[in-house]
């Protein structure tokens, strides 16, 4: 969530609840306008079977995956995440889907227990985009 709203207001909060939100804003990138609709769902708001998941990534046109650099955990889990995603959406099409998987937390590298390099072949592996970033800074 503070990565989301980092993105769409510039500004950093550092707490939130496990909440679910769906934000939309304009912005202007690359000289063009473009409507976002942002979908942020906490991992742990998921179901036992998958449903609320399977609707959020019929919902979606791309996803970004966000895991926590100090967090194995949260990393871990991205291959069975991406594979339930793109089983779901290039399975009904031939288009690959855009999948961009970001390290969050960057600024705490002192916690820092997924490398960068780690990241990037996961990235690499599973054909998606990768990003290290801190939505504090």
């Amino acid at each position: 969530a503070a990565l989301t709203v980092r993105f769409l207001t510039r500004r950093f909060i550092g707490e939130y609840g496990d909440m679910e939100f769906i934000y939309s804003r304009n912005l202007t990138v690359d000289g063009r306008e473009i409507l976002f609709h942002i979908w942020d769902a906490p991992n742990s708001q998921q179901t036992e079977d998958g449903s609320s998941e399977e609707k959020r990534i019929q919902w979606a046109d791309s996803f970004v995956l966000v895991y926590s650099i100090c967090d194995r955990a949260s990393f871990n889990i991205l291959p069975l995440k991406i594979q339930f995603i793109k089983a779901a959406k290039e399975g009904q099409s031939q288009e690959k889907v855009p999948i961009v998987i970001v390290g969050n937390k960057r600024d705490l590298h002192h916690q820092r227990v997924v490398s960068s390099e780690e990241g990037r072949l996961l990235a690499l592996s599973l054909d998606c985009g990768f990003y290290e970033v801190s939505a504090a800074e």
